[in-house]
């Protein structure tokens, strides 16, 4: 069945299901990218190097699993939908709170606050969508779904570009560029993250179109059903049996965040501090690599319905390698361009396989908890990845070569450790 197929045959209630999910995604996404593309510009206000400004990445990063396992509890405990609500409550709120920030400490400490709320978004809106989806192209679902991230970038990079710095012209200005002037007038990092508070009115929608999981209304009765006839939980030995898949699916994760962000994270600090290009140009490229993420998502999410989920993942891993040279060495904002938009058509192709994996691996008593709370233990034990790299090429002087072998070191690792772990493609979500 196409992709048009399987998104057609959704019920109303499982369509906005997963729209509140996608969209929840998107917008955690967004808020996280717009300091990623500001960081030049935070650095010269508060008169540091863009590695201390990073620091804020890694404390989101760091207590991403704090927010995990904190949202997932209570999503386990009192339901997706209710919880989903309050978790974009909080990261809107917080984002709001970046904008007025006056100094880089208070930043820092609002953007560790922003990491509990982000981290858990993801495991709760992924339990959200897979126990209420049909089994049926589920790998095409995970691949839009995951994209949600790719969206929230591009309209990040969008952002950046169109109001940053405001439209500039070079020479005799045309009468409708000088009208976008003024429509479009640079409004700086703080109203950029203004800006970025506006995922709050999605909880009213949450609120007003998505039901529950069915699986975990049906979990709630025989809860309370057992609950009557004083008997104890039926699935400690389940979860038991879980244990070592959930360490591995730490690790893997671990190898996810550090291909994702190693190669997202300071490159547009890349594209400005070594290319020395403009926030126009950096947004540009940012949207293009944005719409290559989504494609690469939803194709290789696509391809795992009948590849299987690990042999997917492995092959865009690996696809990522020949396209060093043009992303990390490319001497042209074509090239550059080129390079960017397929390595992260790679990357994001890896990525749009884990929400549909991790949930098929998880049981169902621990499934808006474990997912997400093994992919942010992979990002704290990450969280250094994009400071690490800044400093790196501080010292040295030479972006590219980090970049480069950052992606090296990190494919292979991925690819191998994929090959190590068990395939679920089409396990049943029901089970209560």
């Amino acid at each position: 069945m196409s992709i048009l197929g399987h998104l057609q045959q959704l019920t109303r209630p499982q369509r906005h299901a997963f729209a509140a999910a996608f969209l929840g995604w998107t917008l955690d996404s967004l808020d996280f990218f717009l300091l990623v593309f500001c960081v030049k510009a935070i650095a010269g206000e508060f008169r540091t190097q863009p590695s201390a400004v990073l620091g804020a990445v890694f404390l989101t990063q760091a207590f991403r699993p704090v927010g995990a396992l904190f949202f997932g509890m209570l999503a386990d405990r009192y339901g997706r939908r209710p919880v989903l609500m309050f978790n974009i409550l909080s990261f809107s709120v917080i984002e709001l709170a970046c904008a007025f920030a006056p100094s880089l400490n208070v930043l820092l400490v609002l953007r560790a606050l922003f990491g509990i709320a982000m981290g858990g978004e993801w495991g709760v809106g992924a339990a959200l969508v897979f126990e209420t989806l049909p089994r049926e192209g589920r790998g095409t679902f995970s691949g839009i779904l995951q994209e949600g991230y790719a969206v929230g970038s591009i309209l990040a990079s969008a952002a950046f570009g169109l109001f940053f710095a405001g439209m500039h012209w070079h020479g005799a200005m045309p009468i409708t560029h000088w009208a976008l002037s003024i429509a479009l007038p640079g409004i700086g990092w703080r109203g950029l993250f203004i800006m970025g508070a506006t995922p709050a009115l999605l909880a009213f929608y949450v609120q007003a179109r998505v039901p529950e999981s069915p699986v975990w209304l049906a979990a709630a009765r025989k809860r309370k059903s057992r609950a009557a006839l004083h008997a104890g939980p039926a699935w400690p030995r389940e979860l038991a049996h879980f244990l070592p898949t959930f360490l591995f699916l730490i690790v893997l994760m671990t190898a996810f965040l550090s291909f994702s962000h190693g190669t997202q994270d300071v490159y547009p600090t890349f594209l400005a501090v070594t290319m020395k290009l403009s926030p126009e140009t950096i947004g540009l490229i940012g949207v293009l690599y944005g719409l290559g993420s989504i494609a690469g998502g939803i194709v290789f999410g696509a391809l795992s319905e009948t590849w299987g989920r690990k042999r997917a993942i492995i092959t865009a891993a690996l696809l990522a390698l020949p396209v060093i040279p043009l992303y990390a060495y490319g001497h042209t904002v074509v090239t550059l361009g080129i390079g960017a938009v397929l390595m992260q058509f790679m990357v994001q192709g890896a990525w749009g396989v884990v929400p549909a994996y991790l949930t098929e691996l998880s049981p169902a008593p621990v499934r808006a908890t474990a997912p997400g709370l093994a992919y942010q233990l992979g990002a704290l034990i990450t969280s250094w990845n994009g400071k690490g790299q800044a400093l790196a090429a501080e010292r040295w002087g030479n972006y590219p070569a980090v970049l480069a072998v950052t992606v090296a070191v990190v494919a292979v690792s991925l690819a191998s450790l994929t090959a190590l772990g068990r395939e679920a493609k089409g396990r049943e979500m029901n089970e209560a």
